[in-house]
């Protein structure tokens, strides 16, 4: 993990636009509820999370777990990497940045495309465990009700 950060107060125009898009969406509901029955920040960044994983074709519940699993849903990261991407070298513009270059990276890197799920996850760490750890939040994000 990464040292404490808290992400800013005040919230972009981006931020809005994108979250008057999704707050209808079950998905964003589910993100937003889990996050919030754990005290995490990332429930603010919920319909980001929603529209990188629909713009990069990746499973809704990739994004939040990883972010869940890398910084306690926000509570403990640096360089605006809520995901430990880069083991928390890669310095991000903002959070939301961050959740997109991700989710693009992920989705496009030469290092990622084309694997399944469980390829993704092995590349992003190779600690035995990490897999069946990822996969148990996914679905409890799935499962759990909202």
């Amino acid at each position: 993990m990464c040292s404490i950060f808290l992400p800013p107060a005040a919230i972009s125009p981006a931020e809005v636009l994108t979250e008057k898009h999704y707050t209808k969406d079950s998905r964003f509901q589910r993100i937003k509820a889990f996050f919030q029955k754990r005290s995490c920040p990332m429930e603010r960044y919920a319909a980001d999370l929603v529209a990188a994983a629909d713009q990069n074709h990746l499973d809704w519940r990739l994004l939040p777990s990883l972010a869940l699993v890398e910084s306690s849903g926000g509570k403990v990261f640096v360089n605006n990497n809520v995901f430990g991407w880069d083991s928390c070298r890669q310095k991000f513009p903002s959070i939301q940045a961050g959740i997109h270059a991700v989710a693009e990276r992920l989705a496009n890197s030469p290092y990622y495309r084309g694997k399944s799920l469980e390829g993704k996850l092995r590349a992003y760490n190779q600690n035995p465990h990490y897999v069946a750890t990822v996969k148990k939040v996914m679905s409890q994000l799935a499962t759990e009700p909202w």
